[in-house]
């Protein structure tokens, strides 16, 4: 019984982040969390060999390859709660495809 309510639960949190996911830019990415670090890496390159890496005000990490972005490492990522005030207005730039 225990397993079948883990399994219902992971499928309703799935559900939920589907229509947030589909507004992604990129078509593959993947994500892991750090939760004894509390950090969020989301990926849209595998692997990402970033050469360059900008620290934002929001404790949000953007890691370029060039000029195209190849991922975001969020720091402690269990605080943000998905509240808009976190980020703030990038001008645009290019995400892998």
């Amino acid at each position: 019984m225990a397993k079948e309510v883990g399994v219902q639960q992971l499928l309703q949190q799935v559900f939920a982040l589907t229509p947030h996911l589909l507004k992604f830019s990129a078509a593959r990415f993947w994500v892991d969390y750090d939760k004894e670090a509390d950090v969020l890496y989301v990926s849209f390159k595998r692997p990402q060999k970033a050469t360059n890496s900008k620290m934002q005000e929001n404790g949000m990490l953007l890691r370029y390859r060039g000029k195209e972005i190849v991922g975001i490492t969020v720091l402690d990522a269990s605080k943000r709660r998905g509240r808009p005030q976190h980020v703030r207005r990038l001008k645009k730039v290019k995400t892998a495809a």
